[in-house]
């Protein structure tokens, strides 16, 4: 009995998402910018340019499943470095100042010609098979993580 191994696997996906990301790191670079700040960034961005820091520091270490002590230090950057600041109507939210928003649209420019050149020519139908099935996989992985730190 032959088996074929599947088209796609954890290589494959990890391999996908590896070599944009280092197109992306090289736009970032130029900007001065971490892929953890441009991720931060882009909390904010869509959640209205106005975010509660712990919703943030929430969202962002589920999006990168990293610890949350990473992000606020990420933060901590982003507000040294005056890309976000507090939210004069409310201390406990951050919005961008005007560099942050700048710097967010600049990268995220660059990054969206980077991704149509990259998918270009693929049908539509694929790219809509691709995203569910991976956000399938990523909404099964999630799951396994939050089972995993209930019992540890």
């Amino acid at each position: 009995m032959t088996t074929t191994a599947s088209p796609v696997n954890a290589r494959v996906i990890a391999l996908a998402h590896h070599a944009p990301r280092a197109l992306l790191e090289n736009v970032l670079t130029r900007h001065g910018a971490t892929f953890h700040q441009n991720v931060t960034l882009r909390a904010v961005a869509v959640a209205g340019e106005s975010i509660g820091r712990d919703e943030l520091v929430g969202d962002v270490s589920g999006s990168l499943k990293t610890d949350a002590s990473v992000v606020r230090s990420v933060i901590e950057e982003l507000t040294a470095g005056k890309l976000l600041q507090e939210d004069p109507a409310e201390a406990t939210r951050l919005r961008f100042t005007a560099a942050g928003r700048n710097l967010y649209e600049s990268t995220t420019a660059e990054s969206a010609e980077i991704a149509a050149r990259l998918y270009a020519g693929i049908p539509a139908e694929d790219l809509e098979i691709a995203g569910r099935v991976l956000t399938l996989v990523t909404e099964r992985a999630n799951a396994e993580l939050a089972a995993a730190e209930e019992t540890a």
